[in-house]
Formats: C-alpha cells, structure tokens, sequence
C-alpha cells in the first residue's frame, strides 16, 4: 500500500490551516480506520513510536480516546500529569517537552488551559504535535469528530444548516467546529444569551469559505432552531453563574435548554449533537442523550477513529 498523504506534515495545531481539502482528507482516513464491523481497524503500523500524552486539563473522553487511538495503531503511549511530575516543582512547559523529547517520544498529545500553547510545544519539540485542546481557542480533533459524525448521518456538508446553542463565547469546540463547517459550506447559527456570545465582529475573522459557508449569531433560540439539521448544544460551566455572566442556571434552562417541544422547530430527520460531558437537564433534556435522533455516541467513537487518522497521517504509517 501507498504511503499517507502529508496533509498533517508535522503537526495539528487547528482546523484553519487544514482547508476545506485537508479536511476532508482527515475525514476520508478516519473513515478508513472504521472496519465493516464498525470497530477500529487495529494494526501494528506505528509500533515503535511514543506518543506523549500531557494533560494539563483534567479529560476523560479525550485523553482515553487518544489512548486507545495510538495503541489500536500499535504505538506505546505515556500519560504525563501535572499532580505526579516535576511540573508541581515548577518545570516549564518548554523544559517538560525537551524532557519528553529526550526521553524519545515521537509525539505529543497537549491539552493546555492556556491558549497558544501547542504553537509554544510545536516551537521546542522536533516531533509530532496535536493540540487536544488549548484555553478557550480551540479543540481541532473534536471539530474534525464532529464533522465526521455529520458528515456519516448526511453525506454532504455543503448548505447544512447547523445550530449550536450555548456558551459559545467560552467555547474552544464552538469556534473549531464552526470554522470547519464554514469551510466545508455549512450555514451555522450561534445561539446563546448575549453575555455568552463573542463580539459580533469575531465572524468577520472567520476564514472565508469557497463553499458558500457561512456564520451569524442570534440571542433567538426560535430564529437559531427553525428548520436546522443539527443542533449541537454546549456543556455549561457552572462558574458562569458564578462570574455573573448569567442570572441563575433556571432561566438558562427556561431559554435555552433543549427539550422536545423546543425541538420541534427542526427540520425533518434533525438530529442532535453534544461535545460532552451533558449537565443533564441543563443544556438538554435527559430523555434526548439517548433518544434516536441522538448522535451524542456516535460522536465519542468517531472520536477514535478521527485521532486514529491524525496520528497516523502525522507519524507517517502504512496501510497493510
């Protein structure tokens, strides 16, 4: 078989740089790591290479998801946490990554509350690096899941109406996601209470679509609804209320926590769609986290086949 195409020559810092072709040549490999069964295609092809998990966040479905990616590829993976390493004594990022580089990891997976951080990692490091989420900038491989999961319920991207409700402004998955739907032709709607939503000059540095994708915002969770395909709702953070950027989460439920009647302003066949973890009864009502029209799952195990594909595309593996 044929080597991989380089799109990821090096690293997955966000979804912008890849374009609407690249894109959807991650895509295109994460669906070749699906078998028929539906379960990872496993294979030896990166046997022999690290990959360097380093969480500064707490995740569950990321960090694992990344895990098992890499050891269904054959690799071997270290997971680095702050609370049992030298970075409780201090140790900079910069020196926590030639650290890892020395110790012959071949890639590393970050997860930073601070946004820029993987560009820093990808400046010091001479391996692979993927960015599993920085600060409230971005979240490139839930983006890609996302589109992926979209792409498998409905085929073509172009002209679907996307909306995503919630804290949006706090959101390094809304950004990533709408960047990638904008350029793969999608229209989506932002959806939240005005103090939850960024500055409407924020659209305007979206890139440009060739596709005839694009982005508008609305505090009208009816105008946001009304015939979209997919609505994907945000996890709220508790400390919003506490920073006095909402009234109390009761109004936030009343407004613009879905349920089925607030549903049923979607088009025909619509789906929902969730980046995790579900404050049940919150964001969404507890009956739709599992209800048909649910691709909350799907999402979560197109997550490993997505971070398959990345990591295959960076480390340089073959098929066969």
């Amino acid at each position: 078989m044929t080597q991989t195409t380089r799109t990821l020559a090096r690293a997955l810092l966000d979804v912008d740089a890849l374009g609407a072709e690249g894109i959807e040549e991650v895509l295109e490999e994460a669906g070749q790591m699906r078998g028929e069964d539906g379960r990872p295609v496993r294979s030896r092809e990166l046997a022999g290479q690290i990959v360097a998990n380093l969480f500064y966040e707490a995740s569950t479905r990321t960090r694992v998801s990344f895990e098992i990616a890499a050891r269904n590829l054959g690799a071997e993976v270290v997971n680095v946490q702050p609370s049992g390493s030298s970075i409780t004594k201090g140790e900079s990022l910069v020196d926590t990554v030639r650290t890892l580089e020395s110790l012959g990891a071949d890639a590393i997976v970050i997860r930073h509350s601070e946004a820029g951080a993987p560009y820093l990692v990808s400046r010091h490091f001479d391996g692979a690096v993927v960015n599993a989420g920085d600060g409230l900038h971005a979240h490139p491989t839930q983006a890609l899941l996302d589109l992926l999961t979209m792409r498998d319920r409905f085929g073509e991207l172009r002209g679907l109406r996307v909306a995503i409700v919630g804290d949006v402004s706090h959101s390094r998955v809304a950004r990533s996601t709408t960047i990638g739907l904008v350029l793969l032709g999608a229209h989506v709607r932002l959806c939240g209470p005005r103090t939850l939503l960024p500055p409407d000059g924020w659209l305007e540095y979206l890139p440009r679509s060739e596709r005839g994708g694009g982005a508008v915002q609305t505090t009208s969770l009816a105008e946001a609804l009304e015939g979209a395909q997919v609505v994907m709702a945000l996890r709220m953070q508790r400390e919003r209320q506490t920073g006095g950027l909402l009234p109390g989460l009761r109004e936030f439920v009343r407004d613009y926590g879905l349920d089925r009647e607030k549903l049923s302003r979607l088009a025909p066949g619509a789906v929902v769609m969730h980046p995790g973890p579900v404050n049940e009864g919150v964001e969404l009502a507890p009956e739709l986290i599992v209800a048909k029209d649910s691709l909350i799952g799907r999402q979560v195990a197109n997550g490993v086949f997505v971070r398959m594909a990345v990591l295959r595309m960076l480390l340089g593996g073959e098929r066969g």
